[in-house]
């Protein structure tokens, strides 16, 4: 547990990636990376009564080669209300979506300028739910070389892996929301809503 993981922030982060951050004894957030396109830091994937969908928050204006902490929301569009029905759709007969629902609702009344500040909001709210412990800071500048001695873990979590290629979670069944089949790694809103406090432990495990 002495090792440092070194990671991108994601929207909604899935599995993979708390998994990720109960093995090691200290996270490192990529802060000053170049926004990439097709990849969790603007998505993630829930649960509906149909299929795995995905809720993407849209960036506004170019973004090929800009900094991800000035990467824009573009609230032209009416993601806010699209996630959030999506979300009650899904999860309102969840076990523990009330206790946990209010938590996740306040941030999507909110309006927010730009992605990182959001997708930070979200990881601290989840680290809380969670009762997470292991410190997380935020990189200083962009080394494309990292230190040795830290696990570097930037740009290698990708929604197109099959399950079996997951950096740190070895999926487990637990019981979700529409069914028998198990759907294996989605965001951990999907765990926190079928889980409550369990959560955690199953990650552990």
């Amino acid at each position: 547990m002495s090792n440092i993981l070194l990671i991108e922030l994601p929207f909604l982060p899935c599995l993979d990636f708390f998994a990720g951050m109960l093995q090691h004894g200290e996270v490192w957030i990529e802060a000053h990376e170049n926004y990439q396109k097709q990849s969790y830091r603007n998505r993630c994937y829930v649960l509906t009564a149909n299929k795995v969908d995905c809720l993407t928050v849209p960036v506004a204006g170019e973004t090929n080669r800009v900094p991800i902490r000035d990467i824009r929301i573009d609230n032209e569009v009416a993601w806010q209300n699209r996630h959030w029905r999506c979300l009650e759709s899904a999860y309102r007969k969840a076990p523990f979506f009330e206790f946990y629902a209010p938590y996740f609702e306040a941030v999507y009344q909110k309006q927010w300028a730009f992605l990182f500040d959001l997708s930070w909001e979200m990881l601290t709210i989840c680290r809380q739910l969670l009762g997470i412990k292991t410190p997380v800071n935020l990189t200083e500048c962009y080394e494309r070389e990292p230190q040795i001695g830290l696990v570097d873990a930037r740009s290698q979590m990708n929604a197109k892996n099959p399950a079996s290629a997951q950096l740190f979670y070895s999926p487990q069944p637990y019981i979700q929301n529409f069914g028998p089949a198990f759907a294996p790694n989605l965001s951990i809103i999907d765990l926190l809503f079928c889980m409550g406090p369990e959560a955690k432990k199953y990650l552990v495990n």
